[in-house]
């Protein structure tokens, strides 16, 4: 159960600083930072590509999937000028309707995205999974053969958390069976219910965002272990949360048999985002 040291890591969530929001606006990331002990201190600058690919060779981490906002022009330069390093996962509002439907077609034909994300809950309004406004975006995914990324469990910032029930994805999970899902960030407190939904739907996945290896549920160990090991996928939370120095020490404690950790650090992820394993 050692940490392998000679794998090149995909991982699911790493990225640029974000960009300084106006002070009348509110910022989602400084209202989570009570979660955080250690919280990253790191400003965007003009550096900050080269800062993140340096970041990623001290820890063996290959590939990067970064998030690429509307209008992030350093986000979308970055993907095309390293494809081998940062792979684009492009930030999508499904209140936009078919407008959004659009800016993705463009980004996979254009810049290359190898997914979609979004964050049910920070939305305004919210769009809960298996909301009828955010159905075209998964039709959109399976037709471009990418996946989704999508936040379930409690959120961090201070919003409701019903939009992002994990029983909302089995209704998502029905209707569109070919639709690669991921769940981000852990889904507390119903991660038992989560593995029910994993072992029923076999292009449902769980990535490890936003929690620090140590705090990994036990249930989520426990099934890589076992009936799960080609679904759970690895992905940090920096510079968003976690530094990537504590995620990298506390992944040498987690339990994790031999044979589950290339697919978990590579393997899983390679094969979701099409990407040589």
């Amino acid at each position: 159960m050692a940490y392998p040291t000679d794998i090149g890591v995909i991982d699911t969530l790493i990225g640029l600083p974000m960009e300084e929001v106006p002070s009348d606006e509110v910022d989602l990331h400084e209202q989570i930072t009570y979660m955080f002990k250690q919280f990253p201190q790191v400003r965007r600058h003009e550096g900050s590509v080269d800062d993140l690919l340096r970041a990623m060779d001290q820890y063996h981490i290959e590939k990067g999937l970064i998030p690429v906002l509307p209008g992030d022009e350093m986000a979308a330069k970055a993907i095309t000028d390293h494809p081998d390093r940062l792979l684009g996962c492009l930030d999508v509002d499904p209140n936009r309707g078919m407008a959004v439907v659009r800016d993705l077609q463009r980004a996979v034909e254009e810049l290359g995205v190898v997914g979609a994300q979004y964050m049910p809950s920070i939305l305004t309004p919210p769009v809960p999974i298996n909301d009828k406004r955010v159905y075209p975006l998964y039709a959109k995914c399976i037709e471009l053969d990418v996946p989704i990324f999508v936040n379930g469990g409690v959120p961090g910032p201070q919003v409701p958390f019903e939009s992002q029930h994990p029983g909302l994805v089995d209704e998502v999970c029905c209707f569109f069976p070919e639709l690669k899902f991921v769940f981000r960030h852990c889904c507390e407190p119903w991660v038992d219910l989560t593995v029910k939904l994993l072992l029923k739907y076999p292009n449902l996945y769980y990535s490890t965002t936003g929690f620090a290896p140590k705090y990994y549920p036990a249930a989520i160990i426990d099934f890589a272990n076992t009936r799960g090991s080609d679904k759970v996928i690895y992905g940090g939370y920096y510079p968003y949360g976690l530094e990537l120095e504590r995620i990298f020490r506390e992944l040498h404690h987690l339990p994790l048999k031999d044979e589950v950790w290339p697919k978990f650090l590579r393997g899983n992820a390679a094969r979701v985002l099409k990407v040589a394993a």
